[in-house]
């Protein structure tokens, strides 16, 4: 569908099986790659929405010397921001029920830094959608975390999930987004490579 990438041996740099999903959606050719062991903190300074690209940006670097001239690597980061607290993946069931009920009956954030490199080209971006939950019951929060696996997920939810379907009375900004991958704006930004 993109002439302009078709020089580009596309890699994605990722273990989300939701990410691979997305950008299958664009008809685009791609392989997915994985490393282990890259840092992902980050400087307390950074705002909390800026934090997203800048670990994407790190994933990037840790590519960088791995990929040869005809070869395009995309990486992310996805983060809901609540308030003044970054949520990522919870480190069990009791964390994710925690997270969820931060975010029952309010509206988050949630931020992806998306990074696409070659050898000589690179660009950085960030997407953010507003996300606003309706008031969850401690019995709706448990069924969930005992059926789903938020645990791989950024906050403990995934909106294309049962929580979605009845959580979410809002959102301002890209679905796929709050998904991990604003495929709208990756779609746009491979336009220019």
């Amino acid at each position: 569908m993109l002439p302009n990438l078709q020089k580009y041996k596309i890699m994605l740099a990722s273990k989300s099986p939701r990410r691979r999903e997305l950008l299958q959606q664009l008809r685009i050719p791609f392989n997915v790659i994985t490393i282990g062991g890259i840092d992902e903190s980050f400087p307390e300074s950074i705002p909390l929405v800026d934090v997203p690209q800048y670990i994407s940006s790190v994933k990037a670097d840790a590519y960088q010397h791995k990929i040869t001239d005809n070869e395009l690597v995309i990486t992310a980061d996805t983060m809901v921001i609540c308030g003044d607290k970054i949520l990522g993946k919870p480190k069990d069931a009791q964390d994710a029920a925690r997270m969820l009920r931060l975010l029952s009956g309010k509206t988050h954030q949630v931020a992806t830094g998306v990074t696409i490199s070659t050898t000589d080209k690179r660009t950085s971006f960030t997407t953010v959608s507003d996300v606003t939950f309706s008031e969850l019951t401690d019995d709706e929060i448990d069924y969930y975390v005992e059926n789903f696996i938020p645990l791989d997920k950024a906050g403990a939810y995934g909106i294309q999930e049962w929580i979605g379907a009845v959580a979410v009375s809002s959102i301002n900004g890209s679905f796929y987004n709050v998904m991990g991958l604003p495929v709208h704006r990756l779609y746009q930004e491979l336009k220019l490579f």
